[in-house]
């Protein structure tokens, strides 16, 4: 078989080299009580035919987010893709390209980086983007690792709003470093003093707009806070179509602002491939991490396309690197300028004052509902919620009925049984007045 061409005495003569009685011998390094003794419960074979049907027959036990009321958010956002985007982004030229090691050769892939590095700056009130990264999480360990290189400070402070999934991917990059990292309590009310908690030895603080919750801040005073005590501001952005609405992070003083890029172009894939946002202060350009595609000329006047910076380790050595994230999520990038070309700024605008509306419309539905109150009074495209009983078990029961109606507080924070009651709910363009009507109906049902 053209997948299993070792024969017995091809196995035996290898055992022989290397001295070894067996394959088990192998693995003697590793603990007998980590060992299995026996095979895993799985079938052994089956015909091509025989497994596609098992596994379809899994996956029609899932509710996905195309064939119910879905009003799940909590950093991955379902909207409309136009078939425009996944037309384009699967022409081979685009599908196959890959890092543009020789730039002089790959400057279609260096123009749309451009172009989406150009977007990502417009909207976060930016002046320099790189090339994208994994996804928001990654950035925001990036972003506070860079706040210590300019600082020359070794403390971050993380918001209790801050996604409880960027708060992790933060702390666990940064706990091999001298970098100390200060994670506050979540915080659904909005009320934490993060003002007061900045000093001389603050590197950063890095707060998010929305906030996990659903709630909008202005961010102007502790923006001048930071900068007063030499610190910086990093602001993270999980919802982007906000972008289109509110005051960028920019114009809110901002020093580096990182962000999910997944809800433009890209659908929800199931949780991922996510895409990350990073932009800062031209001042800041030469300890971004990542890659910075640029515009030059070349010897006859023409328009061209080139790294302008790669700090990442592939590119120089190791300790003068910035990042080891070694590659960036290309194909995703390309996905979200599509979209966001196809929208312009109108478009964008237009997206979301419509995702608002129907935010806004589902809050005040939902605040009807006896036994339910309303959290965040200032939100975008989603909101917190209280229910009279723990949000875990009003969701599985609204998904029993076919409605997938929020994300539980709970299966973020499961150490905080204040949280036990809370469901986030979020609502975009794909959300229509049935949906709600189907929600607010459901809801009152299951309380």
């Amino acid at each position: 078989m053209r997948y299993l061409p070792l024969t017995e005495a091809d196995r035996q003569a290898m055992l022989a080299a290397i001295g070894v009685k067996d394959v088990d011998a192998l693995f003697r390094d590793v603990p007998k009580a980590a060992r299995r003794d026996a095979p895993v419960d799985l079938p052994y074979h089956a015909s091509e035919m025989e497994v596609e049907a098992r596994f379809t027959a899994m996956a029609n036990k899932n509710l996905s987010a195309g064939c119910a009321p879905f009003f799940l958010g909590a950093g991955a956002y379902r909207h409309h893709v136009p078939a425009a985007v996944d037309a384009l982004i699967q022409r081979g030229e685009f599908l196959t390209s890959y890092t543009p090691y020789q730039p002089e050769v790959s400057q279609g892939t260096l123009q749309y980086l451009f172009e989406f590095q150009t977007q990502v700056a417009l909207i976060t009130g930016m002046e320099v983007a790189n090339a994208s990264m994994y996804d928001c999480a990654t950035a925001c360990a990036e972003a506070a690792a860079m706040a210590a290189r300019v600082t020359k400070r070794k403390k971050v402070i993380l918001s209790g709003d801050l996604h409880p999934h960027y708060r992790s991917v933060t702390a666990s990059t940064l706990q091999y470093t001298d970098i100390e990292v200060e994670c506050l309590d979540p915080d659904p009310m909005g009320i934490e003093d993060l003002i007061g908690r900045v000093n001389g030895s603050t590197a950063c603080v890095i707060v998010q707009n929305p906030s996990f919750f659903g709630r909008l801040k202005d961010l102007k005073a502790l923006a001048d806070e930071c900068h007063a005590e030499g610190a910086l501001l990093v602001v993270a952005v999980a919802e982007p179509v906000s972008l289109g609405l509110i005051a960028s992070p920019g114009e809110m003083g901002a020093d580096i602002v990182v962000a999910e890029g997944q809800a433009i172009g890209n659908a929800l894939n199931f949780g991922g491939p996510g895409l990350g946002l990073f932009a800062t202060r031209e001042k800041y350009l030469r300890q971004m991490p990542g890659r910075l595609a640029g515009q030059t000329v070349d010897a006859d006047g023409r328009r061209g396309w080139v790294l302008t910076l790669s700090t990442r380790e592939q590119h120089i050595r190791r300790e003068k690197a910035t990042s080891n994230i070694c590659t960036n999520s290309g194909l995703c990038a390309l996905a979200f300028s599509i979209h966001m070309t196809l929208l312009g700024e109108e478009g964008f605008t237009k997206l979301a004052r419509l995702n608002h509306s129907k935010a806004v419309q589902l809050a005040e539905a939902l605040g009807k509902v006896k036994g339910v109150k309303v959290l965040s009074q200032v939100f975008f495209n989603e909101f917190a919620i209280l229910l009279p009983k723990p949000a875990a078990e009003a969701a599985e029961a609204l998904a029993a009925k076919g409605i997938l109606a929020g994300v539980p507080a709970s299966r973020f924070y499961p150490s905080y049984p204040e949280l036990a009651e809370v469901l986030l709910v979020a609502a975009t363009e794909t959300n229509s007045e049935a949906d709600i009507a189907s929600l607010v109906q459901a809801l009152n049902e299951v309380l």
